[in-house]
């Protein structure tokens, strides 16, 4: 595309598991002289705010988020996020939790966050987010596996002190009410 203005497009932010990174690499490959000009990132909502947002309020105190894709990052290694993010008590949002190719990682997880949560733990399922076919599904960490959950849905899982009210999941970030 030289002389030509570009755009590339993402959905969600593309500073999260979107575009901006490999085409700040792409641009910064360039000899300063020769770099194309680089026009910026232009920040998004990302999957895991809307869901949050659709949800109540789970983000509102530390949380990790890990993708279950493995094409960039070994199995091994997401498994081993997942122990650990479940281990400090961190709320987790999951991206690409379900796809053909790994019908059964979202099992694995389950089983990983069993072994130092509470069953009972709260989890929201939010497919679609903000777009005409969203759906909202509030579980918990025993049966969330249940709950119909494919690549367009993120998956939040809550932290010991995570409820659920009326109908919202809420992670207390500590504020006397």
């Amino acid at each position: 595309a030289s002389g030509r203005n570009t755009v590339v497009v993402s959905s969600g932010d593309a500073g999260v598991y979107g575009m901006a990174g490999l085409v700040l690499e792409l641009v910064l490959q360039y000899p300063e002289c020769d770099r194309p000009e680089y026009g910026g990132t232009v920040a998004g909502v990302s999957a895991v705010n809307a869901a949050a947002s659709i949800l109540g309020a789970p983000l509102m105190h530390d949380f990790a988020v890990i993708s279950l894709s493995d094409w960039m990052t070994p199995w091994e290694l997401i498994q081993k996020r997942a122990k650990l993010a479940g281990e400090g008590d961190f709320v987790i949002a999951l991206y690409n939790p379900k796809s053909k190719a790994r019908p059964d990682y979202i099992d694995t997880i389950q089983k990983i966050l069993l072994k130092c949560r509470d069953p009972k733990t709260p989890v929201g399922i939010v497919t679609s987010a903000s777009r005409e076919q969203e759906n909202c599904v509030i579980s918990d960490l025993e049966h969330f596996t249940e709950e119909e959950i494919g690549m367009f849905s993120i998956v939040i899982i809550g932290n010991s002190h995570t409820y659920v009210k009326d109908g919202y999941m809420i992670t207390p970030r500590g504020y006397k009410v």
